[in-house]
């Protein structure tokens, strides 16, 4: 910061460097902002649960899978009609693990379903899951604070 002084009483600043370095700041922690709401579609209402508590710690390898009112899925910013299109969705990500030294046990299926979908339908994406050999599912519900 450059101080020039004009006379006896009057110094002037220049703050041209401290507002860049402040927007060089703003911008840094703009990228360190937590996107995990980056994969949540408002199109997917959650159930409410007094009993539904935020995880401990973030999953080391999470997949999310949507499911809306009428079943259809989403994942990957993708929408699909049927469960099973995700087959290949989950196999991709079973090939990515395996690139990584990791098996599809390692991940986390973090199943968001609408809060009207059927149980059934919910039943079934975990049942594909398990077929293409993942283990560790996690459903998401809205907390409701109880009074």
């Amino acid at each position: 910061m450059k101080i020039k002084a004009r006379g006896a009483d009057f110094i002037e600043l220049d703050y041209t460097p401290m507002i860049d370095m402040t927007f060089q700041l703003i911008a840094f922690f703009m990228i360190l902002i937590n996107f995990t709401e980056a994969e949540q579609d408002q199109r997917v209402q959650l159930p409410a649960s007094v009993l539904a508590k935020p995880p401990d710690a973030p999953f080391e390898v999470p997949i999310t899978i949507q499911m809306m009112q009428d079943g259809r899925i989403i994942m990957a910013g993708q929408l699909y009609q049927d469960v099973n299109a995700i087959r290949p969705l989950l196999n991709n990500e079973s090939y990515v693990l395996g690139t990584q030294g990791r098996t599809p046990a390692d991940a986390n299926i973090i199943i968001r379903a609408h809060k009207d979908s059927k149980t059934g339908q919910v039943q079934e994406v975990i049942k594909v899951c398990q077929e293409m050999k993942f283990e560790k599912f996690t459903l998401r519900a809205k907390t409701e604070t109880s009074y």
